[in-house]
């Protein structure tokens, strides 16, 4: 005898679990267009309803992407802003040609393993040298200095740092150095400071702006912060590191500062965007490069939102750059002075509600990137293009 109630539960559990799958193996593509006449390869982000959209219904830790008509998976990074365990930005790395499209499919299937970067960024605060916090990538590595480096100049101890300009390691490998360069400074004092053939920081500092520091143009005089007072790590990578550094209030304008700086893989420049908090309205917002001993060379693009230094160290070519919106700038010149380390390419802009960003960073003729300044050049002026025109990313989701 047929039991009809058993197989209809049996016919019943199977359709659920039909559905189940279907749903948890919802798919999607991304369509990422680049409308530029030179190919990119840069980190994209898929944040906010379009995110939320994509994922609803599945489980994060499950999505997987891939290049539309291929088995090739790409590397992911979930960045998760306030820490609550759940990704509030998803990133991956697009390739696109000129003037094309590069198409990407989306899978939710948790058994794919996903691939692993071949390179990393990477950022921390470093305790074991005073408190520097420094940050790298494949390309480039920077960075900054905290409130012990400043206390101990304050109180005439060894080893201070008193600025917040913005310092470069010259890197020559693809590899992290960090951990490494600190570590081995610890055995031997002044480690970094001679390549031992994956660079090394030759780059001066001093009150100068380095490379993307900030302050106020007032009266012929550049009022700065101090060093940093706090900070506060979000993502290590592999494909974006981003952190924040908060500062004292600083000029007579009382001006408490966040800058929360991120570095994507492949890229030469660092984001910096800023929250400016006054007791009163600022007159503007200063950016600049420091000019060392003003044997190098400056150009100043305001059209194209540009502003870069060139110069030699130790008999190779260094170029230093700073890219931002162009209708932010209001004015950009060599501010030259006889003083150690006070000579600074500024650019003066003005910040919409008290927010601005801009993006700062170098290449070094020794790491192969660039051979010259009109590398550097060419360098720049494509990244004031990809600023003004981002890559387009359009999610169409199926069933």
């Amino acid at each position: 005898m047929i039991n009809y109630n058993l197989m209809f539960r049996c016919l019943l559990v199977f359709f659920s679990f039909s559905i189940l799958a279907n749903a948890q193996n919802k798919s999607a593509k991304i369509s990422v267009k680049n409308n530029l006449n030179f190919s990119r390869t840069e980190i994209v982000s898929v944040s906010g309803k379009p995110l939320l959209d994509l994922v609803k219904g599945n489980k994060q830790q499950d999505l997987r992407i891939k290049k539309a008509g291929t088995s090739e998976f790409v590397v992911l990074q979930w960045i998760d802003y306030n820490q609550d365990g759940i990704g509030d930005e998803l990133l991956f790395q697009a390739e696109v040609l000129a003037k094309a499209k590069a198409n990407y499919d989306v899978v939710f299937d948790g058994t794919i393993t996903l691939p692993e970067s071949k390179s990393t960024t990477y950022s921390r605060f470093v305790p074991e040298r005073t408190d520097d916090y420094a940050w790298e990538n494949d390309k480039v590595a920077f960075r900054t200095y905290g409130p012990d480096a400043q206390k101990r100049v304050e109180e005439k101890r060894p080893d201070g740092t008193l600025t917040s300009g913005i310092d470069l390691w010259l890197k020559r490998t693809d590899k992290s150095i960090i951990n490494k360069w600190y570590a081995e400074n610890v055995k031997k004092p002044g480690y970094y400071h001679i390549d031992h053939g994956e660079g090394y920081d030759p780059y001066q500092v001093g009150p100068s702006r380095g490379t993307g520091g900030s302050g106020i143009w007032e009266n012929n005089e550049l009022a700065v912060s101090k060093n940093f007072v706090s900070y506060k790590t979000i993502a290590t990578g592999p494909l974006r590191t981003i952190f924040e550094l908060t500062y004292a209030p600083w000029s007579s304008y009382e001006v408490k500062e966040t800058k929360r700086i991120s570095l994507d893989l492949g890229s030469n420049f660092s984001k910096f965007e800023i929250t400016i908090d006054a007791k009163k309205q600022i007159p503007n917002y200063a950016t600049g490069i420091s000019l060392h001993e003003n044997k190098g060379e400056v150009k100043i693009n305001k059209k194209e939102g540009w502003f870069r230094h060139g110069e030699t160290i130790d008999g190779v070519f260094l170029g230093e750059g700073i890219v931002l919106n162009p209708k932010l700038v209001t004015d950009a010149f060599s501010n030259v002075s006889k003083i150690k380390d006070r000579s600074d390419l500024l650019v003066i802009t003005k910040p919409k509600e008290n927010k601005l960003i801009y993006y700062a960073g170098f290449a070094w003729q020794k790491s192969g990137q660039i051979a010259n300044a009109t590398d550097w050049d060419t360098l720049l002026q494509k990244q004031s293009k990809m600023l003004a025109n981002p890559l387009k990313i359009t999610i169409k989701g199926n069933k």
